[in-house]
């Protein structure tokens, strides 16, 4: 059964990732060139006054079609690597959780900074091949880089050069994100503890914000060690240690945080967009594993009467009429009608 309902769930988390990636994919293209844009190894390199300057950069020279350059092999790692990590998140939060089905925010952090660390194995062999592919556009070479081409140069241990960047920056990413999100789910949710589809959006909106921001340093320290060095800029070992110096040194801290509006302006809407669509499939193709059905998927209607109020004492009706309640309730409000409802009887006296 747990091996079935993993697999059911990193079905769902494929899906909804594939959905995410694709509705942010321009943002992400931005923030990966804003990123590589060096300012202190190479004169006249500076290309793109900010975001949205990149943004307009890209329209105009490589066309609408050029936001969306190295999306098809995210397409093909974001599936498996967002299924493991709403997976992963899913189920240690499931062990986690005390009998009243409560789990304490120390356990929460754990749970996500653990489903951050599962995904690196998707994650930093996608993230390299994309990155190069998106910065490929800025070099008016002619030349067509695809994604196969990349893959032969890297090699087999090439796919992971950032990996332990990609550590530091996917770990605490998740360890904040997950926490952040499932708190403000139970602030939004109604009197009931149900989530509509708005408040599930802006719970993921908003828990994308600090987590997205206070890791960008480590995202730009990978971005600068995946990249390809053009003529001219600085190189670096592969060191994470090396990469923060060198960018220290030649740029300054500010560098530490380029990117970072468009990182947020990318990672909030996709993971909230993710995390959406992974509650309503939830919702729409719910399977009952033996567990608990996801927080706030549970609607409780109102009565629209007051028969529910008015319950009888006779042993002998309780079952039918609660049964009938809200058959009876709706031909009320369809048709306008008052039927008779049960009063309690009075006792003989003896």
């Amino acid at each position: 059964i747990q091996v079935l309902e993993n697999v059911y769930r990193f079905a769902l988390g494929s899906i909804a990732g594939g959905v995410g990636a694709t509705a942010v994919y321009p943002i992400d293209l931005v923030k990966t060139r804003m990123q590589n844009q060096r300012t202190g190894s190479f004169i006249g390199e500076v290309m793109y006054r900010n975001s949205w300057d990149c943004f307009k950069k890209v329209i105009r020279h490589e066309g609408p079609l050029g936001l969306y350059r190295g999306l098809l092999p995210q397409l093909m790692g974001v599936a498996p690597e967002k299924a493991i990590k709403l997976t992963v998140n899913d189920f240690i939060r499931d062990k986690l959780m005390d009998n009243s089905g409560n789990i304490r925010l120390p356990y929460e952090i754990v749970a996500g900074g653990c489903a951050g660390a599962s995904q690196v194995i998707f994650t930093n062999p996608l993230e390299i091949v994309k990155i190069r592919l998106q910065v490929a556009g800025e070099i008016a070479t002619g030349r067509k880089v695809r994604a196969l081409s990349v893959l032969k140069d890297l090699g087999l241990f090439g796919l992971y050069k950032g990996a332990r960047a990609c550590f530091l920056r996917d770990i605490p990413f998740s360890a904040i994100y997950f926490p952040v999100y499932a708190h403000m789910k139970s602030n939004l949710a109604d009197e009931d503890g149900y989530n509509s589809p708005m408040t599930l959006f802006i719970s993921g909106l908003i828990a994308g914000v600090p987590a997205a921001s206070l890791v960008t340093p480590a995202d730009v320290i990978k971005t600068r060690l995946q990249v390809v060095a053009r003529e001219g800029q600085t190189t670096y070992t592969g060191d994470i240690s090396d990469a923060a110096r060198k960018i220290y040194v030649e740029e300054g801290p500010r560098a530490f945080w380029k990117g970072t509006a468009a990182r947020v302006l990318r990672s909030s809407p996709q993971f909230a967009v993710t995390l959406l669509t992974y509650e309503i499939l939830q919702r729409a193709l719910y399977v009952d594993f033996g567990g608990t059905r996801p927080t706030g998927s549970e609607q409780h209607v109102p009565s629209a009467g007051v028969m529910d109020k008015e319950k009888p004492t006779t042993p002998d009706h309780v079952g039918g009429y609660q049964a009938a309640i809200p058959i009876l309730e709706g031909i009320e409000t369809k048709f306008g009608l008052c039927l008779p409802k049960f009063r309690i009887a009075s006792q003989p006296q003896v």
